[in-house]
This record gives C-alpha cells, sequence and structure tokens, in this order.
C-alpha cells in the first residue's frame, strides 16, 4: 500500500481506530494500556507547562498525525510538538520538533521484509526527520528513556535509568525527573487517600 492509499484507507476509518503504515503494510494497532495513556498524557502535560513559558509558537500533543517523507512509513507517534497554529479539523503536520514513542507490544513486531522491530525503525524515521530536535523513547515496565537529542556534530543518544535520571532537553527549556513521567503508574503510585463513595 502506498503512502497516499494508506492516508485515503485511514480517512474513511473510524477516530477511535489506531492504524500505522509499516512497510507499505497498513497494521492496527491494539489499544494502549492504562500506563501508557497515563505516560503519554503526563509527558504532554509536562511538556506544554515548559512550553508556555519557553515557545508559546509550539505545543505539545498526542498522537499527531505525522507526515514524513517515506511513503512506506506512516507512524502515529505517541507526543509531539508541532506548532502552535493548526486549522480547524487538521489531522497532519508537516513538521514536528520532539517525536516520543512509549514502547508497546505492537512496537516490537518485526517490520516486514527487514529483521528490525517497527520501535527502531519509528526511532530512524523520526531522527531523519528535517525539523526534529528530539526524540524520546520510554519504556512502560521501567522507570528509563532512551533520548536522542540533535546537536551541531549529528545525534547524541543517552539511556537514563532510574527515577532520579534527569531528563533535559535544551531545545525546549525542558527539564523534570524521569519519575515525573511515571506519575500515577503502578511505578510511581499516587499518594492519595481512597476515596469513598
Amino acid at each position: 500500500m502506498s503512502g497516499a492509499e494508506f492516508r485515503a484507507f485511514q480517512g474513511k476509518r473510524p477516530d477511535h481506530e489506531r492504524w500505522e503504515l509499516i512497510g507499505g503494510v497498513a497494521m492496527m494497532m491494539t489499544p494502549p494500556t492504562i500506563t501508557h495513556n497515563r505516560i503519554a498524557g503526563n509527558l504532554e502535560r509536562l511538556l506544554n507547562d515548559r512550553l508556555e513559558r519557553h515557545a508559546l509558537s509550539l505545543l505539545a500533543t498526542q498522537r499527531p498525525g505525522l507526515e514524513l517523507g517515506s511513503g512506506d512509513y506512516k507512524p502515529e507517534p505517541d507526543v509531539g510538538i508541532i506548532d502552535a497554529n493548526y486549522e480547524a479539523g487538521q489531522r497532519f503536520v508537516e513538521r514536528a520538533y520532539l517525536l516520543a514513542e512509549v514502547v508497546s507490544d505492537t512496537d516490537e513486531v518485526i517490520v516486514p521484509g527487514t529483521n528490525r522491530e517497527w520501535i527502531d525503525v519509528k526511532r530512524d524515521l523520526y531522527r531523519s526527520h528535517d525539523h526534529c530536535e528530539a526524540v524520546l523513547v520510554i519504556a512502560q515496565d521501567r522507570m528509563e528513556v532512551e533520548l536522542d537529542l540533535k546537536t551541531e556534530a549529528g545525534w547524541k543518544s543517552s539511556a537514563l535509568k532510574g527515577g532520579d535520571a534527569e531528563l533535559s532537553i535544551p531545545a525546549f527549556g525542558f527539564r523534570c525527573v524521569v519519575s515525573d513521567l511515571y506519575e500515577g503508574t503502578p511505578l510511581q503510585p499516587r499518594a492519595t487517600p481512597q476515596h469513598r463513595f
């Protein structure tokens, strides 16, 4: 399936369905876990809190439709930083400045015609996107973030392990500790009393 055929197919599907084009093959993604959604929501909120003070021309959003140059691949990032100006009803953007994935089971499928996992192909696609300054790959089952930052010398990668590790993305004036991404998940439960109804 070509990229254009995929977008036409995707346009006819219900909004609640999640599809990605992987090596020319349309694949429906399984619904994300609550932990996945919580991590993505935390990241979106933390980024927007910082962008409101650092760069009002940008916003963080979940599941931005991203048009990349490759027709064989149409990933759907879990969180992205995009331009704050967009049209009502707009689904897709051609520029994203940060792209993040919370790793799911479907990210571990082998891409047709390769021996590579989908998460690794997505990471390379995001890094090849001209406008992208940072890529995050976030684990669900442990406090761990793989961070790629674009520098003048090329991409610099680091693995941040443990809740106290500092996540810093200077291009957006962003800084937090890894545990902030996991707040409200089984790995970092909220310390609140039980509600009685």
